[in-house]
């Protein structure tokens, strides 16, 4: 090939590719077959499949795994299963994939995420199930679960997402809320924050926890002064010339 020419790397390859396949079937010169012929008879039987994906470089560090259960490639945070708390896993980084292995078996794999984020890259099903509903917490689902128990309730709820800067920070409040009604249950919470809202047009869960703790909400808000002195109700029954010391004969 050193007297011909070529214009690209391509039609390089093919010529290559050409005198490679003659140079392989040319015969043995001292045995029967060629190159060829060996490899498909001695050596190909006993070859393996290649790997799926090619063989890239790895980093290895270990770590023990904090009660936030988040592991680190030193720019994001990924979670592991939250029953590794206080374990040490093997953190397997390369260019692509953050993975995590405990007792030589993978627990945890992500794409590793080029960029800085603020928050932490988490797989739901790694979160124990008191984690997972605040994944649910969003500002409809508040406002469709506090009208299904009741107006008060409803406005309530309404107050506390449009009392921070961004409605997420009423979360925590609506969160608080939806616990009491499952301690006390749905008619007294709707009665509390009835009674709440009484008191201020702006509650707050201190106020409506009191309510309940100490059964305000069982109080009738309704009871008038006659019924507190069911006497006063009759009035006078002497004239007054009793009262102004005249006496008959």
């Amino acid at each position: 090939m050193r007297n011909e020419k070529f214009f690209t790397i391509q039609e390089l390859h093919d010529a290559i590719f050409l005198k490679l396949e003659e140079f392989n079937a040319k015969p043995f010169q001292k045995r029967e077959g060629s190159r060829l012929s060996a490899f498909l008879d001695e050596e190909k039987p006993f070859l393996k499949p290649l790997p799926a994906s090619p063989y890239e470089l790895a980093v290895w560090s270990t770590a023990v795994v904090q009660s936030d259960y988040l592991i680190t490639d030193g720019k994001n945070k990924y979670s592991v299963p939250f029953d590794l708390i206080g374990e040490e896993v093997n953190i397997r980084l390369t260019s692509r994939t953050v993975e995590a292995f405990f007792n030589g078996s993978r627990v945890a794999s992500f794409p590793r995420e080029a960029v800085r984020h603020r928050e932490p890259i988490v797989n739901v099903e790694h979160m124990p199930d008191n984690h997972k509903k605040y994944l649910m917490y969003n500002e409809t689902a508040f406002l469709e679960w506090a009208e299904s128990i009741g107006s008060s309730t409803l406005l309530t709820v309404k107050q506390f997402l449009a009392a921070g800067s961004v409605v997420e920070q009423g979360f925590k409040a609506c969160a608080s809320l939806t616990r009491l009604a499952d301690r006390y249950g749905h008619a007294r919470l709707e009665r509390a924050c009835s009674r709440a809202l009484a008191y201020t047009p702006a509650p707050s869960i201190k106020i409506i926890n009191t309510i309940l703790r100490t059964g305000q909400d069982k109080v009738d808000q309704q009871s008038s002064p006659n019924e507190t002195n069911p006497g006063s109700r009759y009035g006078f029954t002497r004239g007054a010339s009793y009262f102004g010391g005249e006496k008959n004969d």
